[in-house]
């Protein structure tokens, strides 16, 4: 008896390890996470992205899996991150009309925020000890995971780890922004989508759609706007800080 539970055990657990288990084991991480931010209200501090990757890295550890065949197995949830970041333009579209009016600030705001970003990530990190790999690192923090990866790629700091950091702070920026803004009496929609869209990228963005349409629109603006934002001004600001 105890040989066929350990035998069905196994099975399980080698189920759970092919590319389809390691999949399955992601979405329902993120399904997870989706039932506790509805249990909770939609609760800001209550992230699915934050419950899927626990629960993704315990599957991982637990079942003795690299991390490279892990990513290999789930490059179907990376493939539809494209097409639903380019879906975040439907809502500004219903939005369009918000636009009036406030192009030149929201292209000033995108700027200084891009510039304040890369500067006050490097010199706080310099302050702290960090070495000139881990602020090159650091620097592209503001712009989206993939931006992040090519761009500390070429200055010489380390990509995955500036994934990790872009994620990270992502994911607490739309934990922790809402309310932040709330805090500091920033109430005009348009402002509170743009402001944690450029902190928190597609988490951020998500989050505010939660929130208002509105917000949500200004924030998949504001993902991409940083973005090329900091693609432009790195390699001109790195001359200076570095």
């Amino acid at each position: 008896m105890s040989g066929g539970i350990d035998g069905l055990v196994e099975t399980v657990l080698d189920t759970l390890r092919t590319p389809l288990g390691l999949l399955g084991v992601t979405l329902v991480g993120y399904q997870l996470g989706r039932w506790l931010q509805r249990r909770s209200g939609e609760h800001p501090l209550v992230q699915p992205v934050l419950v899927a990757v626990v629960v993704a890295g315990m599957a991982i550890t637990l079942l003795d899996v690299a991390y490279d065949d892990y990513r290999s197995s789930t490059e179907l949830v990376a493939f539809w991150l494209g097409p639903a970041t380019v879906a975040l333009a439907i809502p500004l579209h219903r939005q369009a009309d918000r636009l009036r009016g406030f192009v030149v600030p929201l292209v000033v705001a995108v700027v200084l925020g891009a510039a304040t970003s890369i500067v006050s990530a490097v010199y706080l990190a310099r302050w702290l000890g960090a070495g000139e790999v881990l602020q090159e690192t650091l620097s592209t923090k503001a712009a989206t995971t993939p931006v992040a990866i090519a761009l500390t790629d070429s200055l010489g700091g380390i990509p995955p780890l500036a994934a990790v950091f872009a994620i990270v702070i992502g994911i607490f920026g739309a934990m922790f922004g809402p309310a932040t803004l709330w805090l500091l009496r920033v109430r005009d929609r348009r402002a509170r989508g743009l402001a944690l869209g450029a902190v928190s990228h597609g988490v951020g963005a998500s989050r505010m759609l939660l929130e208002n349409e509105t917000e949500g629109a200004f924030a998949g603006l504001s993902m991409g706007l940083t973005a090329l934002a900091i693609s432009l001004l790195l390699p001109v600001l790195a001359l200076w800080v570095f």
